[in-house]
C-alpha cells in the first residue's frame, strides 16, 4: 500500500494497514464500588499492571489482543479498545455504589461498535472475551444485561466470564450468565490476570474460529 493510499483510508481503518493481524477484543468490566476499598482495589490495580506486562512480553498476543476497561461505581468508560502495547493500566479508586447492569450494557455496546470497525477493516476476528469482576450485588437492574449476555453467548458474539471477589452475590452471577461464575481465592488478582494473559496468548496463536483448550483456573479460583 502506498502512502497516498494509506492517507485516503478512513481514520478508524488506517490502523489495520499498519497492523493487519486478526484481533481479539478483551473487555474488562471492573467493580470499583465502595466495598472494594483497601486491599481489594489495591490488588486489582497491581494485577492490571502485571497483565499489561505479561501480554506485551508476547509479540503475537500484543499485536492481536485489544483491551478496553469499563469501571462501575459509577459506570465509567475508562479506556476504549486499544492494542496491548498502548494499553495503560488504570489506577482505580473505590468510590460509590455497584451499577453492574448498566456497566455490562455499556460495555457490550462498546464491543459491538469495535467489532463492526474490525469487520470493516477486512481482518480476522477472534471471539471476544468479556471479563466481569465484582465483590458485591448490583444496585441497579441487571435483567437487561442478563438478556444481552444470553443472546451474545448463544450467537457466539462473545464469551462472558464472571469472577466474584469476597462478598459477591454469586447467586446473581449464576443468573447473569449461563457460564458458572468463579470465586476468587482470597486476593489472588495477580494469579487471575496471569491466567487471563496466558489464555489470551494461547488464543492468539490459534486461527480465528478454532477451539482453544484453556488451563484450569485452580491457581486463583475456588474450584
Amino acid at each position: 500500500m502506498s502512502n497516498s493510499d494509506f492517507a485516503q483510508l478512513p481514520f478508524d481503518l488506517a490502523e489495520f494497514a499498519d497492523n493487519p493481524e486478526p484481533r481479539c477484543p478483551v473487555l474488562l468490566l471492573l467493580d470499583n464500588s465502595g466495598s472494594m476499598r483497601g486491599e481489594k482495589i489495591e490488588g486489582l490495580n497491581a494485577a492490571l499492571t502485571h497483565f499489561k506486562d505479561d501480554l506485551t512480553n508476547d509479540p503475537l498476543a500484543a499485536a492481536r489482543c485489544e483491551v478496553a476497561v469499563v469501571s462501575f461505581g459509577p459506570v465509567r468508560e475508562v479506556m476504549d479498545f486499544t492494542s496491548a502495547y498502548n494499553f495503560v493500566p488504570p489506577y482505580l479508586k473505590a468510590e460509590q455504589d455497584t451499577p453492574l447492569g448498566a456497566a455490562v450494557v455499556h460495555g457490550l455496546e462498546m464491543l459491538k461498535r469495535r467489532k463492526e470497525v474490525i469487520r470493516q477493516g477486512g481482518i480476522g476476528l477472534y471471539r471476544p472475551w468479556v471479563f466481569l469482576i465484582t465483590d458485591g450485588a448490583p444496585t441497579d437492574s441487571w435483567q437487561r444485561a442478563a438478556e444481552e449476555i444470553k443472546r451474545g453467548e448463544e450467537s457466539k458474539a462473545f464469551a462472558f466470564f464472571s469472577v466474584g471477589v469476597q462478598g459477591a452475590d454469586m447467586n446473581m452471577l449464576r443468573r447473569l450468565s449461563h457460564r458458572d461464575p468463579l470465586m476468587l481465592s482470597g486476593l489472588k488478582f495477580r494469579e487471575l490476570f496471569q491466567w487471563l494473559s496466558a489464555s489470551l496468548k494461547s488464543v492468539s496463536q490459534s486461527t480465528p474460529g478454532d477451539k482453544v483448550s484453556l488451563s484450569s483456573p485452580a491457581s486463583w479460583a475456588e474450584v
